[in-house]
């Protein structure tokens, strides 16, 4: 079968790939608790025959071998796609719409899924034209607490030993048709930090004789801002935000503690450290300078995407070839996080976007939105752009 009939093989088989992502949609699972999905993952890798599936990696994770049969360079490239969904309750009409309570596959996940199994059928018909060894990887848990790391612990970069690895994401910020992608630093490391502030409570109307919380967070709130403002550099991209503060139940009551919530975002791994360590310093800080006391917890978390140049031009050579030169675009650096970037710190490699938001057709919603939903032809641009890259560097 020629990779010339690629686009055409792929009309034939993008209503079953559909298909396969709206009964995924219809089923969400959360991270690590992806049975159900992993195992019509594994029936579906089966029913292929495809070598190799190994199930119940990080929990839920399953991978499987597909090896080429041309003579050439004997490389493995690894494909990986994500499973999980999110706990957001489903605001859709439609016939795929959720069927779990409080559960929705609101960025995508089921659309990897579903586009791997595609590229998998397109690949195991095309084996006389790669040599190597592609290996499919369907993560868990991208959402948190992040399933990358622990599969990589459980060794699915090695027998065989990969060589690259591949990742796409469909994007509802990007118009069907188009596709994006960046060499180098692409997404942020992504961290965390929980806040515990104690104080002393009493009657709102004797605040002297108190140690106010919610004084306290709000001094530790504004004088977070000055990190990025006041200690690192001006052209090094960092954010720092708190996205939830609690305390108190009444208007008229002092309460003992306050809580507080936030992500932080860098590129540089000098920066993400000095921030790690002067983050706690100045809540602590403030904290003690106004008689409270702050426990700090600080989580790092997913690292910056660092895309290969090589491997990304490559990508994007492939990708002109599909939509056209016109219809790929290089974006800035996103502040948004990827634990593919536990992948990308092991091995070379790439993670692109592929377009699929359509007004037209009323999708509009971002990414975690309970209306989410994708123009599912962008999974036919997706599906085509990682069939051909993953031949294309398997042959180079």
């Amino acid at each position: 079968m020629a990779i010339d009939t690629l686009r055409t093989d792929i009309d034939e088989i993008l209503p079953g790939v559909i298909a396969d992502r709206r009964h995924l949609h219809q089923f969400p699972e959360l991270g690590f608790q992806e049975f159900k999905t992993s195992a019509f993952v594994a029936e579906r890798l089966g029913a292929l025959q495809v070598e190799e599936i190994r199930t119940g990696i990080a929990k839920t994770g399953v991978t499987a071998l597909i090896h080429g049969a041309k003579p050439g360079p004997d490389k493995v490239a690894l494909i990986r796609a994500d499973m999980d969904a999110l706990p957001i309750q489903e605001e859709n009409e439609v016939d795929y719409a959720s069927q779990v309570d409080g559960a929705m596959h609101a960025c995508g996940h089921d659309a990897h899924t579903a586009m791997l199994l595609g590229v998998t059928r397109l690949l195991l018909e095309r084996r006389d034209q790669f040599s190597g060894t592609v290996k499919l990887l369907f993560q868990p848990a991208e959402e948190g607490p992040g399933g990358a790391r622990p599969m990589i612990e459980e060794g699915v970069l090695e027998d065989p030993h990969v060589d690259a690895v591949f990742g796409l994401h469909v994007a509802q910020d990007v118009p069907v048709g188009w596709i994006e992608l960046r060499p180098g630093a692409a997404m942020a490391a992504s961290d965390r930090f929980y806040v515990q502030i104690q104080g002393k409570g009493g009657h709102g109307a004797s605040p002297h004789l108190t140690v106010d919380p919610v004084t306290v967070a709000a001094h530790v709130l504004t004088t977070l801002q000055t990190i990025v403002s006041r200690e690192v550099d001006p052209i090094d991209p960092a954010v720092v935000t708190v996205g939830m503060i609690r305390a108190g139940e009444a208007p008229n009551v002092i309460p003992d503690t306050a809580e507080m919530r936030g992500t932080v975002r860098t590129f540089n791994p000098a920066t993400r450290q000095r921030l790690a360590e002067r983050i706690p310093q100045i809540i602590e800080g403030v904290a003690k300078g106004l008689g409270a006391n702050a426990d700090v917890r600080y989580e790092l978390r997913y690292p910056a995407s660092i895309n290969d140049p090589a491997i990304t031009a490559l990508v994007k050579e492939v990708a002109e070839e599909v939509v056209g030169p016109e219809r790929v675009n290089i974006p800035d650096p996103q502040m948004g996080a990827e634990d593919f970037s536990y992948f990308l710190q092991e091995r070379p490699g790439c993670f692109f976007f592929v377009g699929t938001k359509n007004e037209d057709k009323g999708f509009i919603w971002g990414h975690h939105h309970p209306r989410f939903d994708i123009d599912e032809d962008g999974m036919a641009i997706g599906m085509e752009t990682m069939t051909r890259s993953v031949i294309r560097y398997l042959n180079d």
